[in-house]
């Protein structure tokens, strides 16, 4: 079935909770992935020490400032590695906005996309921002601007496909991190998406491994939660809905936690506001740590990172704070 190109503008937020069904069926589609190709990413990098860019925040989602080095302890495959290089860094940032351009975010666009102002208007003159879009493919629509207004122009221009037709987000997001490879400096996706995927097996396990030990951060902001407690349909079509957007939600939250991202879930417009300007302060800040790799033996290591703030703090209990790193990096190979 064919899709048709409609472009942005107003839409009456009266039907927002009818396109449950509309969600179902693009999980659904799920089911049947294309079988499309992609080559397994090969990744040989020779590594001298590993960069870990950290995020820690607290229960209300703020960055936690003023930790030092001692308050980070390193992980390479479960053992303890020394901190060898430490900064608190707050830089401009580089931010790709990625939109899924699918029918479930046509009908969600007033509760999200013209909200979008919350995220930019919270960056800072330097900070550089993109955009693209993406349904069989990703499209490029903006290079890295620190004009704000180009890329609210960018959003505001977005051609959405109503029908049905092809998600492919792993796709899409290997296309993307491809693009980012020869940009320097920070990088961060901003993901808006329902979390459908229709890619294929193959290039999903290919985005997954190429996420592990990459260099991009991704945070995603979900489209599905305004259509949470929609109940149109029967007992069963609402169960299948809610399941499709349960399993969404979780390729969202495996895609961001990868990278040392986080996923969000707003439920309205003004969660949506609330979670653009906390992404706008995450984008900026986060802790720079580095170490030696332990040895070289061309394997991916684990990383993991945590915070304990007790040593000098005299407190019997560190805070619960939230530590975002990537999960792993690709060792060094052994001399030939």
């Amino acid at each position: 079935m064919k899709c048709k190109t409609v472009s942005t503008g107003s839409w009456p937020g009266r039907i927002v909770f009818a396109s449950a069904s509309l969600i179902l069926s693009l999980c659904g589609a799920s089911l049947w992935a294309q079988k499309q190709t992609v080559p397994q990413p090969a990744i040989h990098v020779n590594v001298e020490r590993v960069d870990v860019g950290v995020m820690v925040t607290d229960s209300r989602g703020k960055f936690v400032e003023g930790l030092r080095r001692d308050d980070f302890h390193v992980f390479d495959n479960g053992v303890e590695q020394p901190v060898t290089d430490f900064a608190s860094v707050e830089e401009p940032a580089q931010v790709l906005l990625l939109v899924e351009a699918g029918p479930a975010v046509y009908f969600l666009q007033d509760a999200h996309i013209f909200v979008a102002d919350a995220l930019l208007s919270g960056l800072s003159a330097g900070d550089q921002v993109a955009v693209a879009r993406y349904t069989e493919a990703p499209l490029a629509l903006l290079d890295f601007s620190p004009d704000k207004s180009s890329a609210q122009a960018a959003l505001d221009r977005i051609r959405f496909n109503l029908g049905f037709g092809q998600l492919n987000l792993s796709t899409s997001l290997l296309g993307v991190l491809d693009w980012l490879a020869s940009v320097p400096g920070k990088k961060t996706i901003v993901l808006i998406s329902t979390g459908v995927d229709t890619s294929s097996p193959t290039a999903i396990e290919a985005l997954q491994s190429r996420l592990r030990v990459g260099d991009v951060r991704i945070l995603a902001v979900s489209m599905s939660g305004p259509l949470r407690n929609g109940k149109e349909g029967s007992k069963r079509t609402v169960q299948q809905t809610q399941q499709g957007l349960e399993s969404a939600d979780a390729r969202l939250r495996t895609i961001t936690e990868a990278t040392g991202g986080q996923a969000f879930f707003p439920e309205n417009a003004k969660a949506f506001q609330e979670t653009y300007r906390q992404i706008a302060q995450l984008v900026r800040h986060e802790y720079s740590l580095a170490f030696a790799p332990p040895g070289a033996d061309g394997a991916v290591h684990s990383i993991d990172v945590q915070v304990d703030t007790n040593k000098e703090s005299g407190k019997e209990k560190t805070p619960a704070y939230r530590v975002d790193h990537r999960n792993a990096y690709l060792a060094p190979k052994p001399p030939a």
